[in-house]
């Protein structure tokens, strides 16, 4: 049996006429009479009563009609399913995400991304730049964000788009008389206490070491901790300065006070990552969708 038996076989039931059927499926009378003969000798049944004018189901190809109908829906279905997942519009995304893409251009990716394509289901993962480059590794991850790799490090397995580049702000105390100023030199911050972020949130301590000895000074490091927010809770708290990400500027936390630093700044290129392999259609539209948004070309 094949599926333009069951087609065939749906034309004659709604027609219930050989001969309009014919002209409906476009084919000469005598094979399509053959061809309902031979299916009903195949599933040992009569499906129609040819006695009857019009043409008429027996109760077993009434059965056989529903059953028919819910088949080649199932097949148009899976038909259209089909063509939507080749154009991405339809599928699933695991995005590796961290406060600092957090805090600037991903709102901005997954708004646009959700207007295109509303039908994709968008699983986002909180992981530090270093747990997702192994999460796509391990292929638990499709896409993620990290710094830009030195030249000797950067992983063949894996594809990078630089998309956003940062500089590093002063976080001060709302309190603080610095606050007054529009910018501020780094060198001003020489006998402040400093809130040293993880390298997650910022370049690595060495990065902010020689940026400070370039303005002429140690920095006095009175606290270390992990998160964004938690740096932000010991500034607003009095305990120092920090030096954060410009996207940290995006968190209004009370009793902080966010000003740019006046002369040498340090920059750092934030990367999105995937696995170059990688050929899925949804991925190739996410990555149109930020190349769109932060104005890299195709």
């Amino acid at each position: 049996m094949e599926l333009r038996h069951l087609r065939y076989f749906i034309a004659v039931a709604e027609e219930k006429n050989f001969s309009y059927a014919a002209q409906r499926l476009h084919i000469a009378q005598p094979p399509l009479s053959q061809q309902i003969s031979a299916l009903e000798a195949e599933i040992g049944v009569k499906l129609f009563d040819r006695k009857k004018r019009p043409l008429q189901l027996t109760s077993a190809g009434q059965v056989f009609l529903a059953e028919a109908r819910l088949v080649i829906n199932q097949l148009e279905q899976a038909i259209f399913q089909t063509q939507r997942a080749s154009r991405g519009e339809i599928g699933e995304l695991i995005v590796g995400t961290n406060s600092s893409i957090a805090n600037s251009v991903l709102p901005e990716m997954l708004r646009t991304f959700r207007d295109r394509f509303p039908h994709v289901k968008l699983v986002l993962r909180e992981l530090t730049a270093a747990e997702q480059i192994q999460e796509l590794l391990n292929r638990r991850l499709d896409l993620g964000f990290d710094r830009l790799p030195d030249s000797h490090q950067p992983d063949s397995h894996l594809s990078y788009l630089p998309i956003v580049r940062e500089s590093l702000v002063i976080a001060l105390p709302a309190t603080h008389p610095l606050t007054n100023l529009a910018e501020i030199p780094l060198a001003a911050m020489a006998d402040e206490p400093f809130v040293l972020p993880s390298p997650e949130i910022v370049p690595s301590y060495t990065e902010i070491i020689n940026l400070c000895q370039q303005a002429g000074f140690f920095p006095k490091v009175v606290q270390e901790a992990t998160w964004t927010i938690t740096v932000l809770s010991l500034v607003a708290g009095g305990m120092g300065v920090a030096l954060l990400p410009s996207n940290v500027q995006n968190l209004q936390r009370t009793g902080v006070v966010y000003r740019p630093i006046k002369g040498a700044n340090f920059s750092r290129e934030i990367v999105v990552v995937w696995r170059q392999e990688d050929s899925s259609v949804v991925l190739q539209e996410f990555l149109k969708v930020i190349r769109e948004l932060t104005h890299y070309p195709l």
